[in-house]
């Protein structure tokens, strides 16, 4: 989440109605961005169970992010995968316009 190189700050976030003091080198809009998602998740848990406490939202919300989290991994490996697929098979065809391409070698004469 921070790059150790940049410089941290202490920003102010609302989650549920609370606020949170949080140290961190990503710039405001980012860790905003982040904060917006994590409520959004909590307030989707709290409309489901209306009477849950903070640290069972938390979880609940944790899970559920790191759900995403993982399916995102997942689609990216995908993704790779196919990205390198395809890369083999469009080698595999300019290798062979090459050779197609490039006259007979004049092996036999030197023979």
């Amino acid at each position: 989440m921070d790059d150790p190189t940049a410089e941290a700050a202490t920003v102010t976030v609302r989650i549920l109605d609370q606020s949170y003091l949080v140290r961190s080198s990503l710039d405001r809009a980012e860790l905003q961005r982040l904060a917006d998602y994590v409520q959004g998740k909590m307030r989707t848990i709290t409309t489901q169970t209306p009477h849950g406490d903070l640290v069972r939202v938390a979880v609940l919300a944790a899970l559920n992010i790191a759900d995403d989290y993982f399916r995102c991994r997942e689609h990216r490996t995908d993704r790779d995968r196919v990205i390198r697929e395809r890369t083999a098979e469009i080698e595999a065809v300019v290798d062979r316009a090459i050779r197609v391409s490039l006259p007979p070698s004049d092996d036999s004469a030197n023979a």
